[in-house]
């Protein structure tokens, strides 16, 4: 028997409706105690999966709202299940959830419910990460890549290929036991094949892991250069609001502002930070040191140039130091030359807004340079890929 377990499944804070969430064996006691229906059907006949209207008693006030039954194991958690749909007000929650506790259920503990479910056999561990991470996801490309996971797409790549191995095996076991056969040749040629195509497989799936980790993460990207080459005005454009403090006077970034836009669907972080040089004071040189640091996690470099000076040493030395990076030449202040041509790079305006628009599908297209596919098994978890990357060290053995 499983002890019942409550608590307030939706977001904490003021709202229309809360749903208060009870699972394990005992949960209609504890409703036929709390729940008084309007109609005819008592609480220990209601039929599961559906909402009955009634009044819902929390010790010290009444409050009218619904309640539903989720029979076991046709639930969530595969245990047996009510929600009550209450007001959604602080006092009332947090009342109606002490009234569970007086009448005998414990508190449920951060994932609870999940964590059932997974005991339960109704989730796989990839299912409950891919939850999670819908729940924390901060752009559609997350709850894409998430719910993917959540619907257990990349579990059942897993089984395929385990289960194309676990065939192979019974196959090399018959050539074993049954040597007089003679099936060594055909097994050998078998099995050969069988292990090419399941690495073949685990290859594309790690491919993914960059793409995928991405999604999860957010892009960093970071923007650097001279100071004074309008570094803050490009990130208060990309963004469309001021974020960043824009000054005439060189070294006005003192540290690292930071902002995040979604482009296409997946989030993107942008970091712009202190002029890179020689620093006047100890303050602009820890500035200039955070700046170095988050270049070397940088996943795309903006290397901002201001279009009215020509390209001098400090901005060759300053392109020696992100060498390696992928990395996007930009232009700024067209606005205040409109003649001059560059040969690689963007040329855009932070003032004007010109090419704005441009640098963002350039940033996106360097991050994902063959697109996102969400109809493919997305690996957006260190964890898968730490795992595929042993199943590959062990086929090769």
């Amino acid at each position: 028997m499983s002890n019942v377990i409550s608590a307030v499944s939706t977001a904490n804070g003021v709202g229309g409706v809360a749903i208060i969430r009870l699972s394990g064996d005992n949960v209609l006691s504890i409703a036929e105690k709390m729940f008084k229906p309007l109609g005819k059907v008592k609480v220990q006949n209601f039929e599961p999966y559906k909402m009955y209207v009634g009044e819902i008693d929390g010790g010290t006030f009444t409050d009218f709202g619904m309640a539903v039954y989720f029979k076991g194991p046709k639930s969530y958690t595969g245990e047996d299940m009510i929600e009550f749909h209450c007001h959604g007000g602080i006092a009332i929650t947090q009342g109606l959830l002490k009234r569970t506790f007086y009448l005998g259920s414990e508190p449920a503990t951060r994932g609870e419910f999940t964590k059932r479910a997974f005991v339960n056999g109704k989730l796989s561990l990839d299912s409950c990460e891919g939850l999670i991470d819908m729940i924390n996801s901060e752009s559609v490309a997350e709850v894409k890549a998430g719910y993917n996971l959540y619907r257990e797409k990349l579990n059942k790549k897993v089984i395929e290929l385990q289960d194309k191995l676990t065939y192979t095996l019974a196959e090399i076991d018959a050539n074993i036991d049954y040597p007089e056969e003679d099936l060594e040749l055909s097994t050998t040629i078998e099995v050969k094949s069988v292990l090419n195509y399941v690495l073949k497989e685990i290859d594309s799936l790690m491919v993914n892991y960059s793409s995928g980790e991405k999604i999860k993460n957010g892009v960093k990207v970071v923007l650097v250069g001279k100071p004074n080459t309008g570094k803050s005005s490009i990130l208060n454009s990309v963004l469309n609001y001021d974020k960043a403090i824009v000054s005439s006077i060189p070294g006005t970034t003192r540290d690292v502002v930071e902002g995040s836009i979604e482009i296409n669907g997946v989030k993107f972080n942008l970091y712009d930070t202190a002029g890179i040089r020689e620093a006047n004071d100890d303050i602009e040189k820890l500035g200039i040191e955070r700046s170095e640091k988050l270049l070397k996690s940088a996943d795309i470099v903006l290397l901002v140039y201001d279009i009215t000076f020509r390209v001098d040493d400090e901005d060759k030395k300053l392109l020696s130091q992100i060498e390696g990076k992928p990395i996007i030449k930009v232009y700024n202040k067209a606005d205040l030359d409109l003649s001059k041509k560059c040969d690689a790079g963007i040329i855009i305006s932070a003032k004007t807004g010109e090419n704005i628009e441009t640098l963002k599908n350039e940033i996106f297209n360097l991050a994902f340079s063959k697109g996102i596919d969400y109809n493919a098994e997305l690996i957006t978890e260190e964890r898968h890929f730490n795992a595929l990357k042993k199943a590959k060290e062990k086929l090769n053995d």
